[in-house]
């Protein structure tokens, strides 16, 4: 949609609307998740993505909420806001960071230890006698390498943030009074983020994707065979992509393949987040039992993440027997 045929770009009596609309939906969303009536939902706004993943799924107790990509600014804004945050794919000295009491994303304690051995070094140098031989980084030059550090990840799949448990409500407030979260020009503007779930909430539609059936006749050995193929195109969830394969394996006999295309700053959601107990899958299909999701589904989406930063590429069923490319 162009913006010129757009009545919301510049009328800010219906944006403000809109926005209104979708706070409401957005927090009766949170609450079916909250509930475990909702397995798990997305909020696209058109500068990241976030993944809000109820208690139970991808091996973690607590709900949690990753978002990709981010930047340096996002991240200030959500530490001044008390969000408490991880950075899971940031690791220094080859241990990852550990998120320190009172900051959100471990960095007063990193900075803090990466000071006093600084001062120890300096310390040990002028006993040698050569400390006034070597110039000390003052404080500036060090926090410029550091923001630095930061900026140089923005944007990319590092930058991905995890909130977890009760700051997830705090990003849900966060986001709601975020100004930033429209897009004031292009052909976003004036609309707030779009609400993708896999169960209906209030004020939600249901969209239907595009496919697309081709049968064509390939060369065999006794002759022409028919071959089928079906193109699905929009955002397909995790949970019809398990859904698809399941029908596919019944009805083509257990042999079919499927190339997959993914939105790549989700892509990282596949990751493995640090959770502090992993439930048991009966606990799991017990306690999200009425969210919507097929029972082996559910089984699915509630293992630890294998893929790491990758994402499924190619599928393949030979003879009821899977394979996979990342």
């Amino acid at each position: 949609m162009s913006a010129n045929t757009s009545p919301w770009s510049n009328d800010e009596t219906l944006q403000h609307a809109l926005m209104s609309d979708w706070s409401v939906s957005f927090t009766s969303l949170y609450n079916l998740l909250k509930t475990k009536l909702c397995p798990y939902f997305y909020v696209c706004t058109y500068q990241f993505t976030i993944l809000f993943r109820a208690a139970g799924l991808a091996g973690n107790d607590v709900i949690t909420a990753l978002i990709s990509p981010t930047t340096r600014g996002i991240r200030e804004a959500m530490k001044n806001e008390g969000i408490e945050f991880s950075l899971p794919l940031i690791k220094e000295n080859g241990h990852e960071k550990k998120k320190a009491s009172g900051t959100s994303s471990g960095h007063g304690e990193e900075q803090a230890v990466s000071d006093e051995d600084e001062e120890e070094s300096f310390s040990w140098l002028e006993e040698m006698g050569v400390r006034d031989k070597i110039k000390k980084p003052d404080t500036f030059s060090i926090k410029l390498r550091k923001e630095k550090h930061e900026v140089q990840m923005d944007h990319r799949p590092e930058s991905v943030v995890l909130v977890k448990g009760t700051n997830t409500f705090t990003l849900l407030n966060f986001l709601i009074n975020c100004k930033s979260l429209v897009a004031t020009s292009g052909p976003q503007a004036g609309l707030p983020p779009t609400l993708l779930s896999p169960t209906a909430f209030r004020g939600a539609t249901m969209q239907m994707l595009k496919a697309r059936s081709v049968n064509v006749k390939t060369q065999a050995v006794s002759g022409y065979r028919d071959q089928f193929s079906l193109e699905i195109t929009g955002p397909v969830m995790p949970h019809s992509l398990h859904s698809v394969t399941m029908l596919l394996k019944s009805s083509q006999s257990g042999s079919f393949s499927a190339g997959l295309y993914t939105h790549e700053p989700t892509s990282v959601f596949n990751i493995c987040p640090p959770g502090d107990q992993v439930l048991g899958q009966d606990t799991v299909r017990e306690e999200l039992a009425n969210c919507g999701l097929h029972p082996k589904t559910l089984d699915q989406l509630s293992q630890t993440p294998v893929l790491g930063k990758s994402s499924l590429r190619n599928v393949e069923m030979s003879d009821y027997i899977y394979s996979w490319r990342s």
